[in-house]
């Protein structure tokens, strides 16, 4: 495998994590009709993973630069 095939994975791995947790959390509050501590827990949790899909995006893009 090459570097810019290893460098989009982690692209698109990044960006699909950050829309499942949007996704995620808005479906919670459209169950929910209200933000609880089980809303807030949620929120949490889907805030470390939206911080993981950055980072998988950032390395992503590192890898394309240098394998241009």
């Amino acid at each position: 495998m090459n570097w810019f095939v290893i460098g989009a994975t982690f692209d698109v791995i990044g960006k699909i994590l950050i829309g499942v947790t949007v996704l995620f959390v808005h479906g919670h509050v459209i169950k929910e009709h209200k933000i609880d501590k089980g809303v807030l827990k949620e929120m949490k949790r889907e805030q470390v993973l939206g911080l993981l899909g950055i980072v998988f995006i950032i390395i992503g893009y590192v890898i394309h630069v240098i394998s241009v």
